[in-house]
């Protein structure tokens, strides 16, 4: 009964511990710029102002930045889906030549730091015309994913061939048992890897800081971070911004959190 009541202690402690940071960045986001900069700080707010979250849309072209995140955001997550599964089912399921060195070249390539391509992809993007276009931040996820693959892989690696007989004996092609079959039994892994997709690409700030230009192709991290000048002994409002710019990663979460709880093969057994 101690061991219980020490874990569940310690549980409880260590969530208030990693909650207390976002609970004060509300509050902080709700302050005026008196109470937001008051030393010695005041926990609370007093009087709320709930009027910064309505000025962040007025000082800034914040819904467009939202919509272009949100573009760039969803091509990627079909892209990494497609490409990333269509590879890893390859890897997984087919036989051809060299099929284990090339993995193992796919699984090298995640250990190249992403700042060693900035160079070579950005003279690319600039001789084919994609400079100041959303395309460059998108393009690469349709081109798989490594990381991708390799979940997708230890994932259909996992389903048992019995599955795979039965569909060869009712006619099915690789195609169809890699749409019809595998992807429908890898929901938790495919749920993964889209909210990874979702939120490297919600938060990322060094590619769109590369390749945009103009202010009305702006991503929201740099969006928001631009309008830093314009917000000058305004800071609360730039709180206001990012609390606002995590609602889409909760509600994504929120949605795709349950394929987390049921194993890949369940599926397929039901």
């Amino acid at each position: 009964m101690l061991r219980k009541i020490s874990a569940y202690t310690f549980i409880i402690l260590s969530c208030l511990i990693m909650f207390l940071p976002f609970v004060t960045t509300i509050f902080n986001s709700l302050k005026s710029y008196a109470q937001y900069s008051a030393l010695p700080s005041k926990w609370l707010p007093d009087p709320i102002e709930w009027s910064n979250y309505r000025k962040v849309f007025e000082l800034g072209d914040f819904g467009q930045y939202a919509w272009n995140s949100i573009i760039v955001a969803v091509l990627s997550i079909v892209g990494a889906l497609l490409s990333s599964s269509m590879i890893a089912y390859a890897f997984a399921r087919l036989n051809f030549p060299f099929r284990n060195s090339l993995f193992f070249l796919v699984l090298g390539t995640m250990m190249i730091p992403p700042v060693v391509t900035i160079i070579p992809t950005f003279i690319l993007y600039k001789h084919v015309g994609m400079l100041d276009t959303l395309t460059p931040l998108w393009l690469v996820e349709w081109l798989g994913q490594p990381f991708g693959i390799f979940l997708l892989r230890q994932a259909f690696l996992s389903i048992p061939k019995a599955y795979e007989d039965a569909a060869k004996l009712d006619g099915c092609n690789p195609f169809q048992m890699y749409w019809r079959l595998f992807l429908p039994m890898c929901k938790p892994s495919l749920a993964t890897l889209a909210i990874f997709t979702f939120m490297t690409k919600w938060n990322e700030i060094l590619s769109p800081s590369i390749y945009l230009s103009s202010k009305e192709n702006y991503t929201l991290p740099i969006g928001i971070l631009s309008l830093g000048g314009q917000w000058t002994g305004n800071e609360q409002f730039l709180v206001a911004a990012a609390l606002l710019s995590l609602i889409p990663i909760l509600v994504v979460f929120w949605f795709a959190e349950k394929y987390f709880v049921h194993g890949a093969n369940s599926s397929g057994v039901k």
